[in-house]
């Protein structure tokens, strides 16, 4: 029942404007020619189905409701609802003639028969459906005058609104004299203010923050504090511009030195001298010792230097040998041990131990806790030595290929080294600063073979005179290296007498020289008969270390359960 009641009301509300449009649009059509009732055919020969469809339509027509048995949804053809709509439909879809407009010549009748079409603007629905209350219950007629006068209105208002539109899309932004101007609170809501408000004492809280920490970072040093390094005591205490500026730098770096600096102060440990070499020889990994390349058909391939595993044996009979890379440790281990597997080098530093400044990573030699003037590095980057320049050698790159003309200048230095390690020399620096400029194999062996041609000349004076010579102060001399420690009553190794040497006409270089070829000698034989065995008793101790070590964990880990093992 309330369906039908709804649908009812629904078809009473649209229907008005349907009908007028459609009276509007459709031309009309002659009624249809009325029907002529026919008799009904009687059958006799099945009188039982015609009552059967008698009581069937009989209970369908019991069924139907009244209004639809009447007929009464329909209003009847002339009652005011459908007066209204004609008027209405008249109205909308009739147009003012034009003055300026010729008049249309005569049409025929069968033309004039023609309904015409709708010419008028359809009716505006974009503000809704209008309403048809007063048009149904007869209370919508208006004067006609007024109505045309409303029309008017009516389009001179949509025409000044269409105008606004497209005044307002041309020139959006332009405001008019008579528009009001808003402040930029007028749109502020409360949350608004309240986002504003926290932001402020954020700003405030900020603000005194950094006052505060400044005068906490510009504060002079006080006398139980620590002075950074490099900080001046007259900067330490003043209240210059500059001298703040430098207490905050002092103090900001050494904050970020966690990051900066190397791993530990003191990247070697203290030994005695009399347990280690005297001087000690840092080198470098990459491009001095081996050189990788990468490329798609290989992968990653490390080539080893000719003659680095010489270089390395013979060299650690004179020097305690360190190997600097800038590469992180982790990388560079598994190389250093397939490099030297019996551990000529005694200590590998990495990445970790180096000094970052200025994008660069820097071999900073003060944290080596070994005496500089002891201390040679070799390097093929300048950047990385750059702190101590006058302790630094610096090699030509090795591209990896055995042919390459620098391959041979590794090597080409032990002569210098071992001099310099031998001859008792001070100081290393002003040694290496003599060479600056030059390469150092080439101007060594050039020096050399001076000092010998003059000791064979001195030799042969001498040994016609039968007289002592002083070694160190002629050898000294002429290869422009002051030395104190050399005489005639040094002993070599073997026990070889120096003296003995030179009366055979040797210089102390070359018996020094073959000493430590003999003992090099020795070492590679001792290599070749017991080098197997070492490195598997390297192995197996390695392996029972972490053996012990994985026990000792399960040990701790379980003994937070009560279930840890008892020490016997």
């Amino acid at each position: 029942m309330f369906t039908r009641v709804a649908l009812r009301a629904a078809r009473s509300s649209f229907s008005p404007i349907a009908r007028t449009y459609a009276k509007s649009s459709r031309p009309s059509r002659p009624p249809p020619p009325p029907k002529v009732s026919k008799p009904p055919k009687t059958t006799a020969a099945k009188p039982a189905a015609a009552a059967a469809a008698a009581t069937g339509a009989s209970k369908v027509a019991s069924q139907q409701p009244e209004a639809q048995k009447q007929d009464l949804d329909e209003p009847p053809a002339d009652n005011v609802r459908s007066q209204a709509q004609d008027a209405q439909a008249g109205a909308e879809n009739s147009t003012q003639p034009d003055p300026n407009a010729r008049p249309a010549p005569a049409e025929s009748k069968d033309a004039a028969a023609e309904p015409e079409m709708p010419s008028g603007p359809l009716p505006d629905l974009t503000q809704g459906i209008p309403s048809t209350f007063d048009f149904e219950f007869g209370r919508g007629k208006k004067d006609p005058k007024a109505t045309e006068a409303e029309k008017a209105q009516n389009e001179a208002a949509d025409m000044a609104r269409l105008e606004a539109e497209i005044a307002e899309a041309q020139g959006r932004g332009k405001k008019s004299g008579d528009e009001k101007e808003y402040a930029r609170s007028d749109y502020e809501t409360s949350l608004d203010r309240r986002r504003y408000q926290t932001f402020n004492y954020m700003f405030l809280a900020a603000l005194a923050g950094g006052v505060a920490g400044g005068a906490y970072f510009t504060r002079p040093f006080g006398e139980g504090e620590e002075v950074p390094n490099g900080l001046e005591p007259e900067l330490a205490s003043g209240w210059g511009p500059s001298s703040m500026y430098a207490r905050v730098r002092a103090r900001m770096g050494s904050q970020l030195g966690y990051y900066t600096e190397p791993s530990f102060p003191k990247l070697l440990p203290t030994v005695p001298e009399n347990q280690r070499q005297p001087f000690t020889l840092v080198l470098s990994l990459e491009d001095l010792m081996i050189h990788t390349t990468w490329d798609r058909k290989n992968g990653y391939r490390t080539a080893k230097r000719p003659g680095i595993d010489y270089f390395i044996r013979y060299l650690s009979q004179y020097y305690e040998l360190v190997l600097f890379t800038s590469v992180p440790i982790a990388m560079a281990d598994p190389v250093i041990k397939k490099l030297d597997p019996f551990h000529f080098i005694m200590w590998p530093l990495g990445r970790e131990a180096t000094k970052y400044e200025n994008g660069q990573y820097v071999k900073d030699l003060e944290y080596l806790n070994r005496d500089l003037s002891k201390t040679i590095i070799i390097d093929t980057n300048a950047a990385h030595v750059k702190n101590q320049p006058e302790n630094a050698v610096v090699l030509p790159k090795w591209k990896g290929d055995p042919k390459d003309e620098h391959t041979k200048d590794l090597v080409g230095l032990i002569p210098f080294l071992e001099y310099v390690a031998t001859m008792g020399i001070d100081d290393v620096r002003p040694v290496i600063k003599s060479f600056e400029g030059k390469d150092i194999p080439e101007e060594f062996m050039r020096r050399e073979n001076e000092a010998r041609k003059k000791f064979l000349a001195q030799y042969e004076q001498q040994k016609s005179k039968a007289g002592k010579f002083s070694l160190g102060g002629m050898l000294g001399a002429n290869l422009g290296i002051k030395g104190d420690k050399m005489g005639g009553g040094m002993v070599l190794a073997d026990g070889q007498s120096v003296s003995e040497g030179l009366a055979q006409g040797k210089m102390l270089s070359d018996q020094i020289r073959e000493q430590g070829q003999k003992q090099y000698e020795h070492l590679e034989r001792q290599i070749r008969e017991h080098g197997a065995q070492w490195l598997k008793e390297e192995e197996e101790e390695t392996k029972k270390m972490m053996e012990a070590q994985v026990k000792e964990m399960k040990s701790g880990a379980f003994s937070w359960f009560g279930s840890g093992s008892k020490k016997e």
